[in-house]
């Protein structure tokens, strides 16, 4: 009874390499840093050294500290000869210094890349203060320096013997550059501009360096095993942005693209193998599978996007508003994994991914489940405040073991920002609802309304069949909540799917009464007239369904409550007769074959309730024996036979219909009669 589950059309492929496409464009160009660390924990990692030169960036706390603290000195401005570095580089080029030529020329290149100033330092009134900084303007652009990270001549000399002696010791390295004239070479190549420096003196007098330091290229950052101090991490992270920043992956980059597109199809078919095995149906429905891979294209390139543009934004994106999306038209069987699925990249590709997957993943599916009970009105905030809990509690958790490190003053109130931004946007379900032509289960609600025109003419005009039809939800609810089908859209279908009988209501037995004298409706008429009457409340109920504009997943109950079975009384009524049985097609429900969980157990419901009206006897065995037939007679038709139900669960359903059959005509204990005393 299960639909085929390989989707064969091409169409339904093609939305997928869209998304892959978007994917691999998305993911970022760089590699991310990768090392996992934690201050307090021994680094597990080989002995990490610098590939390049980076400053030591400072922490927040260390930057509102010194500013509190800045009393707004002049910053000096200076400028950058390029012609004095070229000139002399040029010139140690040209010396013969044998084996000291290539060390000596990258030394002074690597020297007035820093800058040299004269020996009588930087023009600053904060002399000696560490966190002093200046101005360097080199071609058309400014940039701030810590004071600390230029030279003065002397050390810039002092430094060119150091490291080129390191690596030559054996070698009288300084009596060689001084013979040859290299210290001559060794100039100040930042000249001092006063009227600049007065000019930014207004701005510059509250700025504060970034930087704390610098390391150099080869340094050794930290050793295999040792513990990462406060100190430590700082170099770590500040080499962790440098890197990123500016160097990434170093490999071939046709290999790059190559991983990201291979992650990227892994998100594609895990998202493809989760319809496949819990929702097959989805790629017969358009509308819904290109929305379902909407709200995960939603997910993931805001994750992309965010996570390369502004990181510490992340806590403020509302994610957990994923899984609403998704729960206003489909199961939960359909949106956890989706939800689950769409944050992955969150994890691989995001600063501090493990922490916000984790965050997200329990705060949205929290929200998803108190959503059910809080989803009108102002009760929305109240899932907004279960969301916020949610996150608060996981984030402080993830804080204690010191796996966060940003600010918690901020990053607390971008979740409760992010929390807001949850419930301010549930009405796009809405504008999603008419773009795809979807059908919310908010819609739902206000469908199965009794009080609603459309069922108040229904009980006026046919009342019989309105009770029968509130029977029918009754007993299609229970069976749909024991399997775990869609309970909202089974009591729908249920109420809506006999509305064509309102045109000629006194044609169906139970609105017999509304037939002056009681006189039979079909008596008089032939099996065929009668069939052909009784039939054509499916195309009845069709015209009032597009009259009044119900969604077309409801109508599809109407098409499916009956399939393309006969009407089997005046069907035999006329084979008694002697009519020509193959004539069948007169005596047949032009509708379909009922496909979704749905749809069947509303075929079924239906038929077994009409048909429960004509016993007499209730009893356990009596009823047990009534619905196996019944359900015996669908299967025999062939009815069930395009049905996504399994054997596990028509079992569970036929079990559910006989206990409600049971519960509903038990026998009531029969009151003596009052007798008064004369």
């Amino acid at each position: 009874m299960k639909l085929s589950r390989l989707p064969g059309k091409p169409g339904q492929y093609l939305p997928l390499v869209l998304l892959w496409l978007v994917l691999v464009l998305l993911m970022p160009r760089t590699a991310k840093f990768g090392y996992d660390y934690r201050k307090g924990s021994p680094w597990k990692h080989e002995n990490l050294i610098a590939q390049f030169d980076f400053p030591i960036l400072k922490t927040e706390e260390q930057i509102l500290e010194e500013k509190s603290k800045s009393d707004g000195g002049i910053v000096p401005y200076y400028r950058y000869a390029t012609d004095v570095a070229n000139r002399n580089i040029k010139a140690a080029e040209g010396l013969d210094l044998g084996v000291l030529k290539a060390p000596v020329v990258g030394e002074i290149r690597s020297l007035y890349e820093r800058g040299i100033v004269s020996d009588a330092g930087v023009k600053t009134d904060k002399k000696g203060d560490p966190n002093a900084v200046l101005f360097i303007q080199r071609e058309k652009r400014a940039v701030q320096r810590p004071v600390t990270e230029v030279y003065k001549e002397s050390a810039a000399r002092a430094k060119l013997v150091a490291d080129v002696g390191a690596k030559y010791p054996y070698i009288n390295v300084d009596s060689i550059l001084r013979a040859a004239g290299v210290y001559d070479l060794i100039v100040p190549n930042l000249v001092y501009d006063k009227q600049m420096t007065a000019l930014t003196h207004a701005e510059s007098a509250s700025y504060i360096s970034p930087t704390s330091g610098f390391v150099n290229r080869g340094q050794l950052i930290v050793s295999e095993g040792e513990m990462v101090t406060g100190e430590i991490a700082q170099m770590l992270d500040s080499y962790k942005v440098e890197y990123e920043a500016n160097m990434g992956y170093t490999g071939p980059r046709i290999l790059f693209w190559l991983g990201n597109a291979l992650i990227a199809l892994a998100l594609v078919l895990i998202f493809y193998l989760i319809i496949y095995f819990s929702n097959p149906a989805i790629f017969a429905e358009p509308n819904r599978y290109l929305y379902l891979q909407l709200v995960f294209l939603l997910l993931t390139v805001t994750a992309l996007v965010i996570g390369k543009a502004a990181p510490d934004f992340l806590y403020m994106v509302p994610f957990t508003l994923g899984a609403t999306f998704l729960h206003a038209f489909f199961k939960p069987k359909v949106i956890v994994p989706v939800y689950i699925v769409s944050l992955i990249p969150l994890l691989i590709f995001c600063e501090g991914g493990p922490v916000l997957f984790v965050m997200f993943l329990v705060a949205g599916l929290c929200g998803f489940y108190s959503f059910q009970f809080f989803n009108r009105g102002w009760h929305q905030f109240l899932s907004a405040a279960v969301v916020f809990v949610t996150l608060l509690i996981t984030y402080f958790g993830f804080r204690f073991i010191d796996a966060v490190s940003g600010n918690p003053y901020r990053e607390v109130a971008f979740l409760f920002l992010g929390s807001l931004l949850s419930v301010a946007g549930y009405p796009a379900i809405y504008l999603f609802e008419k773009i795809f032509n979807l059908v919310s289960n908010s819609r739902l609600v206000e469908l199965t309304d009794t009080s609603n025109s459309t069922l108040r003419e229904l009980d006026h005009r046919a009342p019989g069949t309105f009770q029968h039809s509130l029977q029918v939800m009754s007993m299609a609810e229970a069976a749909a909540r024991s399997i775990g089908a869609n309970v909202l859209l089974v009591r729908a279908g249920a109420l809506y799917h006999d509305i064509g009988k309102m045109n000629n209501p006194a044609c169906f037995i139970e609105n017999e009464t509304l037939i002056p004298g009681g006189k039979g409706y079909h008596s008089g008429l032939s099996p065929e007239e009668s069939a052909s009457r009784i039939i054509r409340h499916v195309t009845d109920g069709l015209e009032i369904a597009n009259r009044i504009g119900l969604p077309k997943v409801i109508t599809d109950f109407i098409i499916t409550h009956h399939g393309t079975s006969r009407t089997g009384f005046f069907w035999n009524t006329y084979l008694q007769a002697g009519g020509d049985a193959s004539q069948v097609k007169a005596f047949t429900y032009p509708g379909r074959k009922p496909r979704t969980q749905e749809q069947v157990l509303l075929m079924l419901c239906d038929s077994i309730e009409a048909a429960s009206r004509t016993l007499t006897d209730y009893s356990a065995a009596s009823v047990d024996a009534f619905v196996e037939k019944m359900v015996a007679g669908k299967m025999n038709e062939g009815q069930m036979e395009e049905a996504d139900l399994s054997i596990k669960d028509l079992v569970t359903v036929k079990n559910v219909l006989k206990q409600y059959l049971v519960q509903v005509h038990h026998e009531r204990v029969e009151y003596p009669e009052n007798k008064t005393n004369k």
